[in-house]
């Protein structure tokens, strides 16, 4: 009897390796199916997600509540798997420099507790080579086992999308790779036994490894694009959500839109590529360049915000502004590398502190992160400008009449200033209002 057919028999256990936005959702679908042990170091997201709690609010406290999934913080309880999944993050240094500590850290717990004939399969986005460079010689050093002989290792890219409810990890297909052809077919066997849509078999690890780092900097370089152009029409006079929805008419048209591009993902991911490239002799200009458009943005923003306070002929220094939305993406509680942080420095270096308003964003990762204090609605009052940075569902709803007891009456116009683009602009483009997005 193979590994998967040990597994599939209840013999053999799976464990996750990082239990957040990406791990947890993967350990709670295959528990389903099999023998799941999730564990993460964070001690107190396990207690958490023991008594029920999703703070990601990626499945829901329900299926918390309802899965097997046995989640713990004691990493001596990975020996009793052998199937070993790692999904943890990989985010950049303040000088866009790859920071693989988390992968590292994850690669040497696992590596202490790794046993014969296991098999070691990476999530976490990273530059061909990672996989087979940096973590195997970890895993090695700290089991005093050999890779191809003693355990094996595999590479699928995660694709989930945090905060979406449709595309998710059994309706996309899954790559998958492992370093020989008895590797490649167990962690696909594996893999299909939760993932509807299938898994596309690449020809090697460094392959899947460059096939996701090229997905997100695709996305990246199309927004860039999209954002260069926001900056152009806005100079020109020309609403650019006008232009792109007649643009959009056109069969072939690429429907992407300008926009603050965070996150742990398509505003990490291309700087591994571009790192990579590096190393290899080779500057990117394509992909760099697009980084750049894409980080200038939150001081774009800013910037914008200041002008229309002045067109409405309001004080700039201690104006009242209120910040709708602080997270990366919306409807998701997630703030890691959140673009908006960008805007509330820009504005600070005018004098204005911003009431920032999210009630879906994880409150005590934004305190931790960058020190800022989110308030809820009811701080929304007598504001000069109000932006809606994130689209949350929330705000979405905002009616007409809603947003105009926002502002403070004793204006001449209202400052107004919609990221997204989610507001009619019609209702909005008035004499007493100057209606701003990109």
């Amino acid at each position: 009897m193979d590994l998967y057919e040990k597994i599939l028999a209840g013999e053999e256990k799976l464990s996750l390796v990082g239990l957040g936005y990406v791990g947890m959702p993967i350990a709670v679908a295959f528990a389903r199916k099999i023998k799941v042990i999730g564990y993460d170091l964070n001690a107190e997201k396990i207690k958490l997600y023991q008594s029920g709690i999703d703070p990601t609010n990626e499945v829901g406290d329900d299926v918390i509540r309802q899965t097997e999934v046995e989640f713990t913080a004691d990493e001596t309880k990975l020996r009793e798997a052998k199937f070993h999944i790692v999904a943890v993050p990989t985010p950049v240094n303040d000088d866009h420099t790859p920071d693989l500590t988390p992968v590292e850290g994850a690669s040497r717990i696992l590596g202490r507790n790794l046993t014969k004939g296991s098999v070691v399969v990476f999530e976490s986005t990273v530059y061909p080579g990672v996989t087979e460079e940096v973590c195997v010689p970890i895993l090695e050093k700290e089991s005093g086992l050999v890779c191809g002989k003693d355990f094996k290792i595999g590479y699928s890219p995660e694709r989930i999308n945090p905060g979406d409810k449709v595309h998710r990890l059994e309706t996309i297909t899954k790559i998958v790779s492992g370093m020989d052809e008895e590797t490649l077919d167990t962690v696909a066997k594996v893999y299909e036994l939760v993932v509807e849509a299938g898994v596309y078999r690449a020809e090697s690890i460094q392959v899947a490894e460059a096939a996701k780092v090229i997905e997100n900097s695709q996305r990246d370089i199309n927004i860039a694009f999209m954002n260069e152009l926001s900056i152009i029409f806005n100079k020109m006079g020309i609403d650019t959500q006008s232009v792109l929805k007649a643009a959009g008419t056109k069969w072939n048209f690429l429907k992407f839109y300008p926009g603050l591009v965070g996150g742990h993902c398509i505003g990490v991911d291309p700087y591994y590529l571009t790192y990579r490239a590096e190393q290899m002799g080779y500057h990117s200009q394509i992909i760099l360049s697009g980084r750049r458009i894409n980080d200038d943005m939150g001081k774009y923003v800013a910037e914008n915000i200041v002008k229309n306070l002045i067109r409405a002929d309001i004080a700039v220094k201690h104006a009242k502004v209120a910040i709708l939305g602080f997270t990366f993406k919306e409807n998701c509680p997630d703030t890691r590398n959140t673009k908006v942080i960008d805007i509330v420095k820009e504005l600070r270096e005018y004098g204005i502190e911003p009431v920032l308003v999210d009630q879906t964003a994880d409150r005590a990762e934004a305190k931790r992160l960058y020190g800022v204090e989110l308030q809820d609605m009811s701080a929304v009052k007598d504001v000069d400008a109000l932006v809606i940075a994130v689209c949350h569902k929330e705000f979405e709803g905002l009616d007409q009449a809603a947003i105009e007891n926002f502002f403070n009456p004793t204006n001449g116009k209202k400052v107004l200033v919609d990221v997204k683009g989610i507001l009619n602009r019609k209702e909005w483009t008035r004499d007493d209002c100057l209606y701003w997005r990109l």
